[in-house]
């Protein structure tokens, strides 16, 4: 029986305090990127391959022999060293039968010891599913049930709708491993516990779901409901769970980054707005994108929709930092991940040493953990518009940074020690 979902309009929603002051008029610092990994085409010639999320495997051996897994939706899944070479490729599942949407893999993210095994875990936003695979040696092994359900949606015909799996993060607690996911075109949030299955196999039973708000009372009483194409809600995709306090942050893309359990219960906190908060839109179905109306100023002052990947820098005494993506000036901000979140800054990866910049960036990760050429730690990104450009060819690709140099531009702490993935519980 799928569960039942928490009801949006019982949430009471609050702003959460503690945001210092905006950033000055200054620029906004650039850091360089020392990798990037070969470039990804959206086109038959290409594998239909899009890159979305990254997330790195840290080698129990050898940190310097971990790997970066890298989504791209139609084109499967992508394997890197930390040189950015490609090491491995898995294909995307093909549609199950005429008609019906092939597999499309959206987000990834990888959690440590699990019935023994470390896995990738992935959300199929176009068969609903998740993706299991275990990780040994850096290379990656398909263990997914056959029988493994459906995530939101109860029949075949549901899914070709496309309200299907989304973002995705891991979470580990005393009483299991767990996957956060999204649901595209909803608000819908669903708590995952997976499972161990005969032969070898790992499977996942839907615990509960939670639905985030689609509107908004301003201010001056106004209410305010974000612009989506006909039928389409305010959808999240970023998420990320604080693992030292068991705490799921989740972006809504048109909205701002929410606080709230990672078991889904209790009332979640919006803990910062984008810039676009309460400017009324219009859909135009001539042009199909929304007409923005008067700013009316309610909205925050450090993320320009959409807000996109969510990531945790970890420190010792469970400090650390929350990095999102404002996909929309091509910038990612930092705020603490303790007490209020306040804002520290923001930052861009720019261009260097031939290697573009970061534009529309999706997923990202960052670990603390020395590995390979980053022995402060490593900052990864999704490029959504990486150069040189192709008129003709989407073109997407990662890029590696070091977290040495982001820390140093914002005056942020290093710290190697105080934090292993591994030891999450």
């Amino acid at each position: 029986m799928r569960a039942t979902p928490l009801l949006a309009a019982a949430l009471t929603i609050t702003l959460a305090g503690g945001l210092s002051a905006p950033a000055s008029a200054r620029s906004v610092p650039s850091v360089d990127p020392q990798v990037e990994t070969p470039a990804l085409y959206d086109d038959e010639a290409g594998g239909n391959a899009n890159g979305d999320d990254p997330a790195i495997w840290i080698d129990p051996s050898d940190a310097d022999d971990s790997v970066v897994v890298g989504t791209a939706k139609e084109g499967g899944l992508y394997v890197y060293d930390l040189g950015g070479r490609q090491l491995q490729h898995i294909p995307a599942p093909a549609a199950p039968g005429p008609g019906d949407e092939v597999g499309r893999f959206n987000n990834v993210d990888v959690t440590y010891g699990f019935a023994g095994r470390d896995l990738a875990v992935v959300s199929d936003r176009g068969r609903d599913t998740l993706r299991l695979y275990a990780i040994s040696g850096g290379h990656l092994t398909d263990v997914t049930d056959p029988a493994a359900p459906f995530v939101f949606n109860a029949t075949q015909a549901e899914v070709n709708d496309g309200a299907t799996a989304y973002g995705l993060t891991t979470w580990k607690d005393s009483t299991g491993t767990y996957a956060l996911v999204s649901r595209r075109h909803k608000t819908s949030l669903a708590l995952v516990r997976l499972l161990p299955r005969p032969g070898g196999k790992l499977g996942y039973q839907v615990v509960r779901t939670l639905d985030l708000p689609s509107s908004f009372t301003l201010p001056d009483g106004a209410q305010w409901t974000p612009c989506e194409d006909p039928g389409e809600l305010a959808q999240v995709e970023g998420m990320v769970v604080d693992q030292q306090r068991d705490v799921l942050y989740a972006a809504q893309e048109d909205v701002g980054i929410w606080r709230m359990r990672a078991d889904l219960t209790g009332t979640p906190t919006l803990v910062d707005k984008v810039k676009e908060y309460g400017v009324p839109a219009t859909y135009d179905p001539a042009t199909e994108e929304c007409a923005p109306g008067a700013d009316p100023g309610f909205g925050g002052e450090h993320l320009a929709a959409d807000v996109e990947g969510l990531t945790i820098y970890y420190r010792d005494d469970e400090k650390g930092y929350l990095l999102a993506s404002g996909q929309g000036d091509n910038t990612f901000a930092v705020y603490r991940k303790e007490r209020a979140n306040a804002y520290l800054g923001r930052f861009r990866v720019g261009e260097d040493d031939g290697i573009d910049g970061v534009e529309h960036s999706d997923g990202s990760t960052v670990l603390n953990v020395p590995m390979g050429d980053f022995d402060e730690g490593l900052f990864i990104a999704h490029d959504g518009a990486d150069l040189p450009a192709d008129p003709e060819r989407e073109n997407t690709n990662f890029k590696y940074v070091s977290w040495g140099d982001i820390a140093d531009e914002l005056d942020l702490d290093v710290d190697t020690d105080g934090w292993d993935p591994r030891d999450r519980r």
